[in-house]
């Protein structure tokens, strides 16, 4: 049963009403294959196939499968990527979970603007800040099209969004109109996420929670490097001097091999005043076909009040 989708002008009344999903359904996402570098995706009826470096030296177990995609993204020998549109060409393309709705296309980048392996991650803001109920204030870094926004935001929280590229944030945007939260107190920002948490500390602003999301290597808006390995710790611990106290709660995403289940619970514990390691939760992330087959999408770490 899909969400119900509510008008503008009452989602503060009605939020609480909202059922919360666990995965999508089939109909709305599915990963049907990986394997040889590439996995096979539908997204509300469009087959994507695209690279995937989790599924290199693993074999494919329905071949036939890749002979009907819808888009097909490669990339040459100098590492140049290009889309091409063996089947249909998807027109007016979103996706659902529950009641948020999600916009897609294919990106320069081989994205199409969801990582599917997220939504347990929004079933769980959402749960938990709905759980504290009070107000509170979530800062959301590195906050890619909003899906971690928007779950925090329908539980009633004031949202700082922060995304460094402007054409992201601004399909968040789009998405929170989607979603029916355009009305929703949500601040949306376009900047480097380090260089805007100093700021953040030298002007005495204070949050409850942070949700982080941050890529392996990247640049912000004026060209600033990030690489996860050398400059993670310095960002956890300024997102600490934000806390009002011990924050309300914590979420951090990785996708980087180099980082480990245990170093990233150890990395949230160390940077948090009031966090032990031990109440720390920390997982692996996958994304799974319909015979069980488990594909692995990066770890994420935890922690609520």
């Amino acid at each position: 049963m899909r969400g119900e989708l509510l008008s503008e002008t009452n989602w503060t009344a009605s939020r609480n009403q909202r059922r919360l999903r666990v995965v999508f359904t089939r109909e709305e996402y599915e990963l049907i294959d990986f394997g040889e570098g590439r996995r096979l995706e539908r997204f509300q009826g469009v087959l994507v196939d695209r690279p995937c470096p989790a599924a290199a030296g693993l074999s494919r177990c329905t071949p036939a499968a890749w002979d009907r995609t819808d888009l097909r993204y490669e990339r040459d020998s100098g590492g140049e990527g290009r889309w091409s549109q063996p089947g249909r060409r998807p027109e007016g393309w979103s996706i659902r979970h529950g009641w948020m709705q999600l916009e897609l296309r294919p990106t320069p980048l081989g994205q199409v603007g969801v990582f599917p392996e997220q939504a347990e991650n929004w079933d769980w803001i959402e749960r938990q800040l709905r759980r504290l109920g009070r107000s509170l204030k979530v800062l959301n870094l590195f906050a890619y099209t909003g899906g971690a926004t928007l779950a925090a935001a329908a539980a009633g929280a004031e949202v700082v969004h922060v995304d460094a590229a402007k054409t992201v944030l601004a399909w968040a945007r789009r998405n929170a109109a989607l979603s029916q939260l355009s009305g929703a107190p949500i601040r949306w920002i376009v900047e480097d996420a380090a260089k805007f948490v100093q700021r953040e500390v030298r002007r005495g602003n204070r949050y409850d929670a942070v949700i982080l999301d941050p890529p392996s290597y990247g640049h912000g808006p004026k060209g600033e490097a990030w690489k996860i390995e050398r400059h993670l710790d310095d960002l956890l611990l300024h997102c600490a001097a934000l806390m009002t106290g011990p924050p309300a709660l914590l979420l951090l995403t990785c996708h980087s091999p180099s980082i480990r289940l245990d170093g990233l619970r150890q990395r949230l514990a160390g940077s948090f005043a009031g966090v032990a390691a031990e109440a720390v939760r920390a997982q692996r992330l996958y994304l799974r076909t319909a015979g069980g087959r488990k594909l692995s999408s990066g770890l994420v770490a935890y922690w609520r009040e």
